[in-house]
Order: structure tokens, then C-alpha cells, then sequence
């Protein structure tokens, strides 16, 4: 089974991360199967993000993370995750429709790139979006310096990745992070593509690439690409991993 869907119907994309039983996340088979999902694309007038169970994404997968290291291969590994997820961002940046994007339960991690390639976001009320960066110890990636400054301003982003902060529904759209937070988050898609369906696709294009600076989005991300590669393997990440996995039993 395809850890994406994608369904089309009436000019709509439906993209779908459909690993709830990992919260949704981000391995390298869930990421490959997003891209190949996204260049299937047939022209759509808008495109859904969301996501099957209780989360969104809970980023990258730790576990996976910790495998690929003691093996040896951890920047191996984490090229390809995170060079891969790039590539998705990328590429929903760069779509000429509109991108909404459905979050429930956790956004955390490299996830949050997704969600901030997105125009439109609707969250849960009991949605929170967490970086744990420096928790696990990884470098950030998913936009963390790369897109989020940009939105909420460079000093209030490095305070929510120092302090590891959560931040709730209800503040990340204070924080223009969301533009609505509903107990039905399907219903408010609904009445955005309604709207967006009775616009012009060419401008809605321009106006989605006017704003979009995709030359400085790239150099971010690959800056964040090489950062958590060259760190992956340190002794500092391995003991970071092993204390967050045994929170995580200990929880």
C-alpha cells in the first residue's frame, strides 16, 4: 500500500500521507511516494494536503534515523530523507494552484515544511505544531530557518526552536501560521475551494509565483540538506536519539 494517496475529481487534488499507524512519519518510502504523487499531477485548479489518522506527521522518524547510524549509514540515510522531503517542498511551492493544507494532532519536525509550502491552513483545534530539534539534536531542516523566519520573523522562530516550544492551534494562527482553526477542518477546505473555484487559475499562478522567492527557498533547504547530513553521525545526535526513543517507551 502506497503510504500517499492522490485523487483528483473536479479540478481538485486530493494528496494524502496515509501512514497513521507511524503518525504519518517521514521515512524514506513516504517521502518518494509524496514526490511521485506530486509530478503525477494533472494540471489541478487546487491541491489538498492532508493527512489519514489521530496526526498530521510527527517528522522524521527517529527509529530510522538511529538504525541508519549505528549501521553506518547515517548520512546516507539522511541525505536521502531530507534531500527528498527538500524536494517536496520544493515542488509544492512551485505548483501554479493553490495548496491548502488539513493538520491535525502533531506537526512537528521536517513535517512543518509541508505545511508552510501550503497557502491556505486549517487546523484542529487540538493541533500543535513542535520543532524537538534540539531535543534530538538534529540540525533543523523542513524550513525551520529556511521558510519559517521569513513568516513569523527570525528572532520569534529561533526562540520556538531554542526552547523547544509547542505551539497550539489557536497561536499558530495568531502567528499567521494558519488562517483558520476549526473543530471541521473539511468543511472550511470546502468553502476555500468554492471560492478558489470561481477564480482565474492565471492569476491565482501569478500570484503564487510573484510571492514565492523559489531561488532563496532552494538555497535554504540545501543549506539545511548539508547541515543535518554533516551532524547526522556525531556522538552528540547518537546520545540525543537514544535519550528521546527511551522518553518515548518511558511514556
Amino acid at each position: 500500500m502506497s503510504a500517499v494517496t492522490l485523487h483528483e475529481t473536479g479540478g481538485v487534488a486530493w494528496l494524502t500521507l496515509n501512514r497513521p499507524d507511524r503518525c504519518n512519519a517521514l521515512d524514506d518510502a513516504l517521502l518518494s511516494d509524496l514526490v511521485a504523487a506530486l509530478d503525477r499531477l494533472d494540471a489541478p485548479h487546487a491541491l489538498v494536503l492532508r493527512a489519514a489518522g489521530r496526526h498530521f506527521s510527527t517528522g522524521g522518524d527517529v527509529a530510522r534515523f538511529a538504525k541508519a547510524v549505528a549501521s553506518g549509514q547515517g548520512a546516507a540515510y539522511a541525505q536521502t530523507v531530507v534531500g527528498t522531503l527538500n524536494r517536496a517542498i520544493e515542488r509544492l511551492a512551485a505548483l501554479p494552484c493553490p495548496v491548502i493544507a488539513q493538520v491535525q494532532g502533531a506537526l512537528t519536525g521536517g513535517a512543518l515544511g509541508l505545511v508552510l509550502a501550503a497557502d491556505l491552513v486549517v487546523m484542529d483545534p487540538r493541533a500543535f505544531v513542535q520543532p524537538f530539534y534540539t531535543v534530538v539534536g538534529f540540525a533543523p531542516d523542513g524550513g525551520w530557518t529556511a521558510m519559517l523566519p521569513d513568516r513569523i520573523g527570525a528572532h520569534r522562530a529561533r526562540a520556538i526552536q531554542l526552547l523547544n516550544q509547542r505551539i497550539p492551534a489557536d497561536q499558530a494562527q495568531a502567528l499567521g501560521l494558519a488562517q483558520a482553526v476549526s473543530d471541521d477542518p473539511a468543511a472550511v477546505t470546502d468553502e476555500w475551494l468554492a471560492v478558489l473555484g470561481g477564480h482565474v487559475p492565471g492569476a491565482l499562478a501569478l500570484t503564487r509565483r510573484l510571492t514565492t522567492d523559489l531561488p532563496a527557498l532552494k538555497a535554504g533547504l540545501e543549506a539545511e540538506r548539508a547541515a543535518f547530513v554533516d551532524r547526522i553521525e556525531t556522538d552528540e545526535v547518537r546520545d540525543g536519539m537514544a535519550r528521546f526513543l527511551a522518553s518515548l517507551k518511558g511514556g
